[in-house]
């Protein structure tokens, strides 16, 4: 056996060792419907998001390998020859509704508000300004999610009030914009 890829193949699983909520909680989804490959399952999410979000193989494969390990995932016993499909182990269900209940909670305590991870759809009638703004828009949205995810998982007093203090400012910001606008109308 190659020790080089015993190391590489470690490595990619130490990667995913704590792979990115949104996209763990998508492809257990996905897999809780029905058997699917890697590549399946990348272009179900680009669907789903009408080809806005294509998750990379070097963030599918690496958390596929880190669901099996932990015994969430198996491989289908309806193989095509040359086809690895995945599907949902009873742990893998389990985990999955953990999942669930988990955002719902996060979600209560920000006052059931939940943005879709795609807020706007590009529009050609729109002036290209806009189109900037709507690309800063979902931007600013990922990198609030990304943070809510990762202070889950790392939480430290001083990261959060910092990331409030900048929270606030872009918030009191937005506001006095849209009372300009208002006293416009």
């Amino acid at each position: 056996m190659n020790p080089h890829k015993h190391h590489f193949g470690h490595w990619m699983r130490h990667m995913a060792s704590v792979p990115k909520g949104y996209l763990k909680h998508s492809v257990l989804r996905l897999l809780s419907e029905k058997s699917l490959s890697g590549s399946e399952i990348m272009s179900e999410l680009e669907k789903e998001t009408e080809g806005q979000w294509k998750p990379s193989p070097g963030s599918i494969y690496p958390l596929l390998a880190w669901l099996q390990d932990k015994g969430y995932t198996k491989i289908a016993s309806d193989q095509e020859p040359g086809m690895k499909r995945y599907t949902l182990t009873d742990e893998g269900k389990a985990f999955l509704e953990e999942h669930v209940r988990r955002r719902k909670d996060i979600q209560k305590r920000f006052g059931g508000f939940r943005p879709p991870f795609f807020m706007f759809n590009k529009s050609n009638s729109h002036p290209e300004n806009t189109n900037e703004l709507i690309k800063a828009g979902k931007g600013f949205m990922k990198a609030s999610w990304k943070l809510m995810n990762n202070l889950r998982e790392k939480y430290t007093e001083e990261v959060a009030t910092q990331a409030k203090e900048v929270i606030n400012q872009a918030t009191e910001k937005l506001n006095e914009i849209n009372k300009k606008l208002e006293q416009n109308d």
